[in-house]
């Protein structure tokens, strides 16, 4: 590990003017609407108050501006694919004349129903099949003839076919972009905003949100606009009393209703599904109402939330004590057990039990006789053997480890594919699906070169050519680096052109690196990746993996278990020490944690100097580390516009001069989007040097590196590719994204600096981890964990924590979350062992 900060520039002077941030010092907050300060979850016992660093992490390039994105990552035309029938001009009717027509062809056949009750009706002349029969059997008998015999006689019953399956269309990624809002109804809302004092601009915002009416609602309870993205409840108060007047007060039942429903929005932003009843109490007393029980129990009864009883037989707690045979005989009945009252919002409650349902059916649906026992046993060899024979006899498997172990994964996939089985792969990003399609690919390469060959997993790393000119690193066959065949650039759209058309085959039908076998977690669910869904809206899949397992929020997480069909296997896989999901709920902790299936932990280390340093930092150890080919290196710094400069330096100039790493492959992480070494500031000082322009179109210009976040908890990175009258081209992915100019703000940002919650699941050659003083209390093991871990060959660190940074690693874990997963699994799915 180098600590001179010279050693990455060949001991050549600094050089260039210091491009600087903002002129805020250290630890100023950027108040730019954003949610640094005004989205921060203010929960209970200053856990959900406080909303934990991850939760702030991810603020609005994450979670927080992106409550209602577009999902348009692909283009339009992907779904609009017609029968083959229509005609090239009805095709090319516009929105208004379609509309138009359908009009026309409804006031026909409403004329033609008309006529047709308007002339004589015939008597049983609108009858047919049994009915009709009948009434000629009854005519015949009144007119004295014999009726026809087969009246009376169940027919032959007609052989049963299966139902033809339906052809399924290409179907385009569902859009998350809210329907456009009537423009009368965005002036009425905005009249009450003005009438109250409130920013008129939320207008647009609050009529999504409230829906119809609106504008009565807003009048009727102001604290409504609690509901909309970034209002705090001292702003709703304030809203309040220049609409109510004399009538406002803390004690007013709809304001502790919506107070108790915003902390509820707040802790899940901090990753919590439910609360505790006494922890949200105290948090409502907080926020100065009155009677925070008579609160709670108003939303109880609206259905804003709802209430559980969740038994405490969690690891630690004293047993139920066993009732005594007096207390069987008697009156008494059986003790009382103790619980925990919980309270949460309903779509994150449904989605819990959800899961739990979905996980215990999976658990409970393989065969117990596999027919094909011996042939995973055959198949069992080498470094995935454990992780293989655990999947052969079981329906949910858990398997751990770092960035190397994701070739075991790949070689289970190899496997079940040679066996006939559909496998899908699922990864949190794009990056991660082109990285595992090649680790797929190697592996099945090695199988067919020859049966009783070496070990898959220690097969000679594909992707020995550079074609950046980048020096290839440590591989050992774990990753496919930035010289693979699946990568074609690693800038800021995190090597989406390998993902998206350049995997290794070609995109052949069987090929392991087309869509239809790895796949997203968002375009699998979406429908827009993979194998589609039966009659029964299942997956067809026979097993399926799940890449980056922690990042599974109990939504996402909710709905795969939902669409596995009976018998299929499922395996999630993921390293637990980086950070847990943006989203609520923390699935693969607790499915660990409970202990509910098979859990195969990976002996696969991760290799060079950066794997080392990092799984050190997993054990709560920084180690020094060798790193004779400057893998790791240490740059001091003293304050925050220092920090700044070293940065540009680093990415500008030292890295791509002394280690071979163009500035497009290095990513810069830092802990935060505010403050004076933020991703903003850092975004513009770097934008200055790498790729100066006016910015005309939302601070843009073609060339920039973005974030693009499609929906919450998502980050796709990318670059503009122009601008016009139909918003902001992107490239993301692989794929062209354009997003419409009044989207720009809410979801696109500067990309060359990330925060670790964006940079997660995604890898690049090299990457500078930005550590200023003001970041020492926002760092945790867990984060620096992710994103020194995002570097494949060199990691340089902007130091400025001092002691801070040893001490996250050795005593700051991750902030805890509360949740009803592993209770309501105890309930369903007995522990493993």
């Amino acid at each position: 590990m180098t600590t001179d900060p010279a050693a990455a520039e060949e001991t050549e002077p600094v050089t260039g003017p210091e491009p600087g941030g903002p002129g805020a010092g250290p630890g100023a907050e950027d108040d730019g609407g954003s949610a640094d300060g005004s989205r921060a979850p203010a929960g209970p016992d200053d856990e959900a108050a406080a909303g934990a660093t991850d939760a702030t992490d991810t603020d609005s390039g994450e979670r927080g501006a992106s409550e209602s994105e577009s999902e348009s990552e692909g283009p339009a035309a992907d779904g609009a694919s017609g029968d083959g029938t229509a005609t090239g001009t009805a095709a090319q009717l516009s929105e208004a004349e379609a509309e138009l027509a359908a009009q026309r062809e409804l006031r026909e056949r409403i004329e033609r129903r008309k006529a047709e009750k308007e002339g004589p009706i015939q008597a049983g002349a609108r009858l047919s099949g049994k009915a009709a029969d009948l009434l000629a059997a009854v005519r015949a008998v009144e007119s004295g003839e014999k009726p026809p015999a087969s009246v009376f006689t169940e027919p032959e019953p007609a052989p049963r076919r299966s139902a033809p399956e339906p052809v399924r269309p290409p179907q385009a990624m569902p859009s998350a972009t809210p329907a456009p809002v009537a423009s009368e109804a965005v002036d009425t809302v905005r009249a009450v905003l003005v009438e109250g004092g409130a920013p008129d601009a939320l207008a647009a915002q609050v009529a999504t949100v409230l829906g119809e009416g609106a504008d009565a609602q807003l009048r009727e309870d102001p604290w409504q606009l609690l509901r909309v993205a970034g209002v705090r409840p001292e702003q709703a108060d304030g809203f309040a009393r220049a609409l109510l007047g004399a009538e406002c007060g803390p004690d007013d039942e709809r304001r502790g209703r919506a107070v108790t429903v915003w902390l509820l929005e707040q802790a899940a932003l901090a990753g919590h599904t439910a609360l505790e009843a006494q922890a949200l109490h105290a948090a409502l007393a907080q926020r100065s109402v009155p009677d925070p029980d008579a609160a709670v129990q108003s939303a109880l009864a609206e259905g804003d939330a709802l209430v559980f009883q969740d038994a405490l037989d969690e690891p630690g707690a004293p047993p139920a004590p066993a009732p005594s045979e007096d207390d069987v005989e008697g009156d008494e009945g059986e003790a009382e057990r103790p619980v925990r009252v919980l309270i949460g919002l309903e779509r994150y409650a449904l989605a819990e039990e959800s899961l739990a349902d979905g996980l215990a059916r999976v658990v409970n649906s393989l065969p117990k006789e596999d027919r094909s026992a011996a042939d995973w046993e055959s198949a069992a060899t080498g470094s995935a053997a454990e992780l293989i024979r655990a999947v052969a006899g079981h329906g949910l498997v858990l398997h751990t480890g770092g960035e190397a172990s994701r070739a075991e994964p790949a070689a289970l996939a190899a496997t079940a594919r040679s066996l006939g089985l559909r496998v899908c792969a699922a990864a949190h990003t794009p990056d991660g699906r082109r990285r595992f399609a090649a680790l797929l690919a190697s592996a099945e390469r090695a199988g067919r070169g020859a049966a009783s060959g070496p070990d898959p997993l220690s097969a000679p790393g594909f992707g020995a050519e550079d074609e950046t000119g980048a020096p290839d690193g440590p591989r050992h066959g774990t990753d496919d680096g930035p010289g693979s065949p699946a990568r074609t650039t690693h800038d800021g759209a995190a090597g989406a052109h390998g993902g998206a058309s350049g995997h290794p085959g070609g995109g052949q039908p069987g090929d392991a690196g087309n869509h239809e076998t790895v796949t997203t977690v968002a375009g699998l669910l979406a429908g827009t990746e993979g194998r589609g869904r039966d009659a029964d809206g299942m997956l067809r899949t026979d097993l399926l993996i799940v890449l980056d397992a922690p990042q599974l929020d109990v939504e996402s997480a909710a709905m795969l278990a939902e669409s596995l069909p009976d018998g299929a296997r499922l395996v999630l896989s993921g390293d637990p020490g980086v950070l847990w999901s943006a989203g609520p709920g923390r699935v693969f902790a607790d499915l660990l944690a409970a202990r509910a299936c098979p859990q195969v932990a990976s002996r696969t280390p991760d290799p060079g100097p950066i794997g080392e340093l990092v799984s050190g930092i997993g054990i709560g150890e920084l180690n020094q580390v060798a790193a004779p080919g400057k893998e790791v290196v240490i740059v001091p710094v003293r304050d925050a516009g220092e920090a700044v400069h070293r940065t540009v330096q680093l990415i500008a100039d030292s890295v791509p001069r002394a280690i071979g790493i163009p500035a497009e492959q290095t990513q810069v992480i830092t802990p935060g989007h505010g403050g004076a070494v933020g991703t903003r500031a850092l975004n513009t000082a770097l934008k200055e040097r790498l790729n100066p322009g006016p910015g005309r179109f939302g601070g843009f210009d073609p060339g920039d590196r973005i974030a693009y976040s499609p929906a919450p908890g998502r980050t796709v990175p990318g670059h503009v590719v122009k601008a016009d009258a139909d918003g902001l081209h992107l490239e993301c992915a692989g794929a062209a994204v354009v997003v419409p100019k009044e989207r720009v703000e809410q979801t696109v940002r500067h990309g060359w600096a990330l925060t670790a919650h964006q940079a997660v699941g995604a890898r690049w050659p090299a990457a500078v981890v930005v550590l200023p003083g003001d970041a020492a209390q926002a760092l945790t093991r867990p984060w620096i964990y992710t994103a020194f871990g995002r570097a494949e060959q060199h990691l340089s660190v902007v130091h400025g924590v001092d002691q801070a940074l040893p001490r996250a690693v050795a005593e700051v874990a991750a902030k805890p979350r509360t949740t009803r997963l592993p209770a309501l699994l105890r309930a369903q799915v007995p522990a493993a062992g």
